[in-house]
């Protein structure tokens, strides 16, 4: 038999992936149920989630969940949710980001902007953890979680309230890593690249930058990402930062912002 047959048990594996609704963890997400794991598609538009589950290798394996994950109380019913549709999630994957725009740089952005980001970055990938790792332990079954966090957790992007939720959901790996690993849940990151799809339009003159000489798709990231989640490929890894970029963190290709007026 391959190694790499047979990633996941479909008889007692189930996924909970967010941000499923496009870019990367719609990718991972197709990939899941393409793999035969039942699979929740949580995001916060429902014509998104019906999109990705439609255009699914099998539909069938997927539920859906529209909400916000900037509350607690959208954290709370999304797991409720979870447990009803597929009962004890053994793999999640933490993709949802609010959209990132230019002009938001450390001078510009809200309060609201601001929060909605590390509510939904680390907040929300904080407490479904420990909710989802707590159902594990009671159970005594391992689980493997993948947080998508990014290059710039380690360098600037202009950007304050992405790089710094980002910082903080990489050490949150960490964190997670050391506490639960004696309990046989894995935690990882997958650190994306210069990826063109969800909230990031990409220059195509960034791929000059780029090693491999294009910029990434979200197809890109789900081999990587099942063989990570797959306690049959993966068992000896946890706590480690995944580097999916074609070799652009080979170089660091941002100017400072433009500042009006001064």
């Amino acid at each position: 038999m391959s190694l790499l047959n047979h990633l996941f048990d479909p008889d007692t594996d189930a996924a909970l992936v967010t941000g499923a609704g496009n870019g990367i963890g719609r990718a991972i997400a197709q990939a899941l149920v393409g793999e035969g794991v039942r699979t929740i598609f949580a995001d916060i538009r429902d014509d998104i989630v019906a999109s990705a589950i439609a255009g699914s290798p099998r539909p069938d394996f997927a539920t859906s969940w529209v909400g916000d994950l900037a509350s607690r109380d959208g954290c709370a019913d999304l797991l409720s949710r979870a447990k009803t549709a597929v009962g004890r999630i053994t793999h999640f994957v933490h993709s949802a980001s609010p959209p990132r725009r230019e002009a938001d740089h450390a001078l510009a952005v809200t309060d609201d902007t601001w929060e909605r980001m590390r509510a939904v970055n680390v907040d929300a990938g904080f407490y479904l953890s420990r909710e989802i790792a707590r159902d594990l332990m009671f159970a005594k079954q391992p689980g493997s979680f993948l947080m998508l966090t990014s290059l710039h957790a380690d360098t600037p992007r202009n950007l304050p309230h992405y790089s710094t939720s980002k910082a903080a959901l990489a050490m949150m790996v960490k964190e997670l890593a050391k506490t639960l690993g004696r309990f046989g849940i894995r935690v990882n990151a997958l650190v994306p690249g210069a990826i063109a799809a969800g909230g990031f339009v990409a220059d195509p003159a960034l791929a000059r930058h780029i090693p491999l000489g294009r910029l990434g798709r979200s197809e890109d990231l789900a081999p990587m990402a099942l063989a990570v989640l797959s306690n049959r490929v993966s068992a000896y890894v946890t706590g480690a930062a995944i580097v999916v970029d074609g070799g652009l963190s080979l170089t660091n290709w941002f100017d400072p912002p433009d500042i009006p007026g001064v």
